[in-house]
């Protein structure tokens, strides 16, 4: 995971994919879907809105980017990018407010059609890398529609394709997979071959399925009972880092990014190893950052966010959406000293807390109702990992210079996405933009470095 400005752009000529204007006259009138939004959807959108109407415009959009070596062909990667666009029913979904109420509306494939437009040529790397950014926070902006992009950088050599979407209609892990997925429709196409089609589910579908379960919840179920306490702990607020980030008030911050490699493939590897009888890297990471924050924040307790994926049947593997619940942990720091107490702590609280991901977090925080106070778009702070080496094309992201991109803006909370990659440990973080939360950071990456290699023998 990355930012545009570090994703290795090189000067070329600029093609851009968008919805055509047919396509989107028709979805002017089309019916209601009855389908309603996932919560998560919901939330976000809303949260844009609301501070567009405090005068701020916000993007919130996720990304790829990778390579096609040799001269492309654009209309076989025109026919690629829409055979993969129509594989996936949220692309073709949106929204239209009424009365302050988000109301569905869902193209037939077979009104759908890509427009292609030659933007010219950019000979100057800083000038496209902010083109390219401008251009994806417009046209991939949470409230309009359609609000994702397909562009292409066009060389003799080699074309590096990005595609932008907002984030109400991918998660982490959607992204990754369409490298792989937009090469092999590309080589089929160029070959004028068919590509076998499995049908791919719909995430239009989970939000009405996901919904319909959240909904059967009230204000008086456990799982909300232990999201209150959780909260009434963080002194009614949702945590961010434990750290000090030099911040006078919560709310809209500028931010910036932090990413690295953290450690190398045999390291990470053997850190794996280490932590494997706790339950792997993910407990690793979280009790090596408890061990961490308790030494930079003088923290008696350290509470997180933890995302987990809501893919639990298989049906949902191959769907692109933003399948990702939450679960709040703590972990009492005296009671974890060292490392492999922390793991123990750490293993104990995910497998107690892991069935309240279940329930969206957006649906518990509308039954707390004014329990919950927030005061920043940014709702908690982040600890995140994710391992990708069995993501179909993963082992050739570092030949074709694949990535995942986010938009960073505003926010007053810490995001940190580990990322396992085959060629070893990669660290990501958004922060805000003050000298102390840059220290901080800082710190904290070359202290989790150190405990990492610490458990290498």
């Amino acid at each position: 995971m990355t930012d545009i400005q570090r994703c290795e752009v090189r000067p070329g000529r600029v093609v851009e994919w968008t919805l055509s204007p047919a396509t989107v006259a028709t979805a002017t009138g089309l019916p209601e879907d009855a389908r309603p939004p996932a919560y998560v959807q919901e939330s976000h959108l809303r949260t844009v809105h609301s501070v567009r109407e405090d005068g701020l415009f916000l993007p919130t959009w996720l990304g790829t980017a990778f390579d096609i070596p040799g001269r492309v062909d654009l209309d076989a990667l025109q026919d690629a990018l829409h055979s993969w666009t129509l594989r996936h029913e949220t692309l073709r979904s949106g929204f239209r407010w009424t009365d302050g109420e988000m109301h569905r509306f869902t193209l037939d494939a077979e009104a759908v059609s890509l427009h292609r437009a030659a933007v010219g040529d950019f000979p100057d790397t800083a000038e496209l890398v902010q083109y390219l950014q401008d251009r994806f926070d417009a046209a991939a902006y949470a409230l309009s529609w359609p609000n994702f992009i397909y562009a292409a950088v066009v060389r003799d050599d080699c074309t590096s394709v990005y595609m932008a979407f907002d984030h109400s209609n991918v998660d982490g892990y959607s992204i990754m997979r369409i490298p792989a997925e937009i090469h092999e429709l590309y080589a089929a196409a160029v070959e004028g071959r068919p590509v076998p089609e499995p049908p791919v589910a719909s995430y239009v579908d989970f939000c009405e399925i996901e919904r319909k379960e959240a909904d059967r919840v009230d204000d008086d179920h456990a799982i909300v009972a232990r999201w209150r306490e959780f909260i009434d702990r963080c002194d009614g607020q949702l945590p961010n880092f434990p750290v000090e980030l030099g911040i006078e008030a919560t709310g809209l911050q500028p931010q910036k990014l932090m990413r690295e490699m953290i450690v190398d493939a045999d390291t990470a590897a053997a850190f794996e190893a280490y932590c494997r009888p706790y339950g792997g890297s993910l407990v690793g990471v979280l009790a090596a950052t408890s061990l961490v924050v308790r030494e930079l924040g003088e923290q008696s307790v350290y509470r997180t966010v933890v995302p987990f994926h809501t893919r639990h049947r298989g049906r949902w593997s191959d769907a692109v959406g933003w399948f990702v619940g939450a679960v709040p942990i703590e972990i009492p720091l005296a009671t974890a000293p060292d490392l492999v107490a922390a793991l123990k702590a750490v293993r104990a609280e995910l497998r107690a807390k892991r069935p309240l991901a279940r329930i969206p977090l957006a649906r518990v925080l509308d039954l707390l109702g004014s329990d919950f106070r927030p005061t920043s778009p940014d709702l908690y702070s982040v600890v995140s990992f994710l391992d990708a080496r069995d993501v179909p094309g993963s082992a050739r992201w570092t030949d074709l210079k694949v990535y995942g991109l986010g938009r960073v803006t505003y926010g007053d909370k810490v995001y940190v996405w580990f990322n396992r990659v085959h060629e070893g440990l990669w660290f990501t973080c958004r922060y805000p933009d003050t000298d102390i939360a840059y220290k901080n950071m800082r710190l904290y990456v070359e202290r989790l470095r150190d405990i990492i290699v610490s458990t290498v023998s």
